[in-house]
């Protein structure tokens, strides 16, 4: 078999729902807010099991068949370096950055790269996203000392199929109302600038990390817009390529090449399909083997919808 089925691993937070129960029928923990399921990820305190073989993804990863399972155009790394994750954002996330990679090092962190693909969004749903023009570090810096730093960031109001990049080193935050597939950098660093004076699960505000978010922010980056998508093409960065597969009509039928350089991870952001020759709903996560050659698919509702990553 070279599909495999993932199961996910729930992340409960203080900003998150329900709706990943009721928008892809996951079957939440009871009396939980969860606000991350990882769905592709190689963390040591987190690993994907590809269900129909019982192994993890760190296990194949470090097999000796890592270029068969996942490509001629895999890295050398000790870890899978992409993290896959869905977000529901009941409330709005801390305003924070992620380092660039020449500084990661210096804070003890990871650099962290990523993309927003938007699934569902309430009417009223926004993100904040690199900074508004004319802002610069000092005013920065007074604004957070004065308790008014979100006014320094851009807001942009979001949609379903909306795609936000995120280098590393752009300020940004989730908020309220988005559910988002997020793919990202293997990394679990972040800086929070502003947690909107909220308190954590002890009773206590939630950690800040102002110097370091200080010495990371790009102050050059102002009021970037929306990707704008290229045929499928989604984003195309150093680590991941995503792209966005739409389907018109039900039967309607294509087939996704997935070559010897790169596996393919499949999400089903809209609708049910058949891939292969098995059916599966929306919210399905897959992993298809490098090397698998077309892999048929075929929408089975109208306005069927996948997002796949694989190497650049």
């Amino acid at each position: 078999m070279a599909v495999f089925t993932l199961q996910p691993i729930f992340q409960e937070r203080i900003w998150g729902g329900r709706n990943l129960q009721t928008l892809f029928g996951r079957a939440l923990p009871a009396g939980q807010l969860i606000g991350e399921s990882w769905e592709l990820s190689d963390r040591p305190e987190a690993q994907t099991v590809l269900a129909e073989s019982g192994g993890t993804l760190h296990e194949w990863w470090a097999s000796a068949d890592r270029q068969r399972l996942f490509g001629t155009a895999a890295a050398d790394g000790e870890r899978f370096p992409i993290l896959i994750k869905l977000l529901d954002a009941r409330d709005k996330l801390s305003l924070q950055v992620h380092p660039p990679a020449a500084l990661a090092p210096q804070f003890h962190g990871e650099p962290k790269t990523e993309m927003w693909y938007f699934l569902e969004t309430s009417p009223s749903a926004e993100i904040y996203a690199g900074l508004r023009r004319g802002v610069n570090r000092e005013q920065f810096t007074r604004a957070i000392a004065a308790n008014t730093v979100a006014d320094c960031f851009h807001v942009l109001q979001t949609a379903p199929g909306e795609v936000m990049f995120l280098p590393s080193g752009r300020v940004h935050a989730i908020g309220a109302g988005n559910v988002i597939l997020e793919v990202q950098q293997n990394s679990d660093t972040t800086f929070r600038v502003y947690d909107w004076d909220r308190v954590g699960a002890d009773g206590q505000p939630r950690a800040l990390h102002v110097a370091e978010s200080l010495a990371c922010i790009n102050f050059d980056d102002c009021e970037p817009a929306f990707a704008q998508p290229h045929a499928d093409r989604l984003v195309e960065c150093p680590y991941f390529v995503t792209r966005r597969h739409c389907f018109d009509e039900p039967g309607q039928r294509d087939d996704l090449n997935v070559s010897g350089r790169s596996f393919r991870y499949v999400f089903v952001a809209r609708g049910r399909f058949t891939i292969g020759d098995r059916e599966y709903p929306r919210g399905a996560s897959l992993f298809v083997t490098a090397g698998h050659g077309p892999l048929p698919v075929t929408s089975q509702d109208p306005l069927g919808e996948l997002v796949t990553v694989a190497w650049p």
